[in-house]
């Protein structure tokens, strides 16, 4: 098997060369995987390379695959997609993953900015305060859940009723209220994230559904999810294609 023409082109457009330095050693497989990842998969939908990009590397980053990664962010920057979305990505990924799973590609990240001649620190993409984390914060739940979400943050039992706050003031008044990223773009990298990670499908499906009523409708998710298919395999892939139907059924039954 050789690579065929179509997936030489685009390695060479976005990456200069075959990724993941497996030609020489593994050169059968390289060839196979280039031609699905590079060819069959980015041929299936008319996604541009930016969002394709951006799924990508938040499905790279929610399911741990720091080498790819960090192979293919050169490939996203020369398809358009900026250091602070990339930033804004990894930042929001904090809240779905966590700190010990996101440190490492943040570092990444910055070692493949620097090389690329991309100056550290970049401005500053926060809006809020700590006086107006909380309240911003429930104001994009609304905004991307529903009126159903008003006082959030002050709702559920008393003992647990901090999380409730923390959801409110810190995974949305701290990441969903930056500027580099909209709130559509938000919601795709959180369905990635979570498809990715797995074993978080009632999350998934709520994300779903929060995609779906802010406008990344069915058809642009089932994309989102064939881009991101070769990263994290066929049975998340179906797990979270399991999920959007369920969320997409129960919108067209409200």
């Amino acid at each position: 098997m050789a690579q065929s023409e179509s997936a030489s082109a685009y390695c060479r457009k976005f990456f200069g060369r075959t990724p993941f330095g497996l030609s020489g050693t593994d050169p059968e497989f390289s060839d196979f995987f280039t031609n699905f990842a590079f060819d069959e998969v980015v041929r299936q939908d008319a996604m541009d390379d930016r969002t394709r990009f951006l799924v990508i590397l938040a499905t790279l980053t929610g399911c741990q695959g720091l080498d790819a990664f960090r192979d293919l962010l050169p490939g996203a920057f020369r398809a358009g997609l900026t250091a602070i979305q990339v930033r804004e990505m990894l930042y929001q990924a904090v809240a779905y993953l966590g700190i010990g799973r996101v440190l490492p590609f943040l570092k990444a990240a910055n070692t493949v900015m620097a090389e690329a001649g991309i100056p550290l620190p970049e401005e500053g993409q926060g809006t809020t305060t700590p006086q107006t984390r909380i309240e911003a914060g429930n104001q994009a739940q609304v905004d991307i859940f529903g009126e159903g979400m008003r006082g959030f943050q002050d709702s559920g039992p008393e003992d647990a009723r901090h999380i409730n706050r923390w959801l409110a003031g810190n995974c949305f008044g701290d990441y969903y209220t930056r500027e580099g990223l909209d709130y559509r773009q938000r919601e795709m990298i959180t369905f990635c994230f979570l498809s990715a990670q797995g074993g978080c499908e009632p999350q998934l499906t709520s994300h779903a559904a929060a995609n779906l009523r802010i406008g990344n409708d069915e058809g642009f998710l089932i994309q989102v999810i064939s881009q991101a298919l070769p990263y994290i395999g066929y049975p998340r892939s179906l797990n979270a294609l399991s999920c959007l139907r369920k969320a997409a059924e129960a919108a067209r039954e409200a």
